[in-house]
């Protein structure tokens, strides 16, 4: 017994040894952790204060940043011109062919051979195809002979007429002969036509089989090979012609717009239209208004415009999207400044304007917009600088500092979309908001 009392308290002893150990494990791993945050908030609060220190002594802002609060707000600014802006509708519009056919067979039969090449342009009456002429040939034969056959009654007939002509003037013969004999000459004559127009269709229904373009334009490809028995009834048919010079342009237009365009319209005063790709880089073709749809698209506001291009390098294609610029008027001797400088908040529409790195705001009145210009009227003359990039910071009365314009590039189309944000009330700028307090 005492042996087993000896057994269990060395276990106990053990066993709270142990328990002693790893408590005073984590005790040090606890202490170690503190020590270690300790020198951290240290190490960055000094690094921090001097970091704040240089940024005050610098002059900039708590931020060290470009959006400082105290400093100035560095800008990009470009210069207010006096020229002539075109006033102009954009707009998405389909390329239309002016005319369409699509070229079936007339007669029925085997294709024996194709003429044109597919995609390339072909002209009015050029020889496409050909089908098969011999049962055509054998039919206008038999046409024919027919003719003749009838022609030679035609002549006996009328060699008897005579005769009998004479001989009744003798009393030779009897009248009801005669009688019978002019009805037969003037049955075969009927004979005759009727066998001449079965000649005609015989020799129409030939020609039938060699087919011709009936317009001048661009070939499709082809909708059957040679061997194939082509009928009329194909609904693709042997191929589609689509005349695309000129080339038409179907888009749509405001209805306030209405008004001028019928007015130039009624004054044969030409009105231009440019197309471009989708991307809006490169223009493909330009022209001219030709006419307006007869009635404005109630549930939209629009009204079909057709214009009509030249289209002869061949660059529009049929139901080819495009994006339309139509020059409605040009603005004479107006003030022009970058789209991007045009800001929108509480005061209305205005431009931050620069003079030795004070801040005015100007409110203007949009005129016109052309792409990357825009026609303003304001407190504005040539010369002055207004800021492009940099503005949504910017107050009255603050403090700016000019930099060199972005490049046009990634900078450039971030300051466009910023302009494009405000221009459609995405956000106003912190200084809009305190010029109107």
């Amino acid at each position: 017994m005492q042996n087993k009392h000896a057994k269990r308290s060395r276990s106990a002893g053990a066993a709270r040894a142990w328990v002693l150990i790893a408590v005073a494990i984590a005790a040090l791993a606890l202490a170690g952790w503190w020590w270690k945050g300790r020198e951290a908030s240290g190490a960055d609060g000094p690094a921090s204060a001097a970091s704040a220190a240089s940024g005050a002594g610098r002059g900039g802002s708590s931020s060290g940043g470009r959006f400082g609060r105290t400093g100035p707000q560095p800008v990009s600014v470009a210069s207010v011109q006096r020229r002539d802006l075109a006033v102009a509708i954009d707009a998405i519009g389909s390329i239309a062919a002016a005319n369409t056919a699509v070229v079936r067979a007339k007669v029925s039969g085997e294709l024996k051979a194709l003429y044109f090449k597919e995609g390339q342009p072909v002209k009015a009456g050029q020889l496409l195809a050909l089908i098969d002429p011999r049962p055509f040939e054998i039919a206008r034969d038999q046409a024919q002979a027919a003719l003749a056959r009838d022609q030679a009654q035609l002549e006996n007939a009328r060699a008897d007429l005579a005769r009998y002509r004479d001989l009744v003037a003798k009393e030779a013969a009897p009248r009801q002969q005669l009688d019978t004999q002019q009805a037969l000459v003037r049955q075969l004559e009927a004979t005759l036509l009727s066998d001449q127009a079965a000649l005609d269709n015989a020799r129409l229904q030939l020609s039938y089989t060699r087919v011709t373009a009936p317009i001048a334009g661009q070939a499709g490809l082809k909708q059957a090979d040679l061997g194939n028995t082509v009928t009329p009834s194909d609904a693709n048919g042997l191929l589609s012609i689509a005349q695309t010079q000129p080339a038409a342009v179907v888009f749509a237009v405001p209805d306030a717009r209405l008004p001028r365009i019928r007015q130039q319209l009624a004054a044969q005063q030409p009105l231009a239209v440019q197309a471009w790709d989708r991307e809006h880089r490169n223009k493909l073709a330009e022209g001219r208004v030709d006419s307006t749809d007869n009635a404005i698209d109630a549930t939209t506001g629009t009204i079909k415009v057709k214009a009509l291009f030249d289209n002869k390098d061949g660059n529009l294609f049929s139901n080819q999207f495009v994006n339309v610029r139509l020059q409605l008027d040009t603005l004479k001797d107006v003030l022009v400044v970058p789209t991007t400088a045009v800001q929108r908040g509480a005061p209305g529409t205005f431009v931050y304007l620069v003079a030795d790195g004070t801040v005015a705001l100007r409110k203007v009145q949009l005129l016109a917009t052309d792409g990357e210009a825009t026609a303003v009227q304001g407190e504005l003359k040539p010369g002055d600088q207004v800021v492009i990039d940099g503005a949504d910071r910017l107050r009255d009365g603050g403090k700016a500092e000019v930099i060199q314009a972005p490049a046009a590039g990634a900078s450039a189309a971030g300051g466009r979309e910023r302009g494009r944000n405000r221009q459609h009330g995405a956000s106003a700028p912190a200084g809009a908001s305190a010029a109107s307090r």
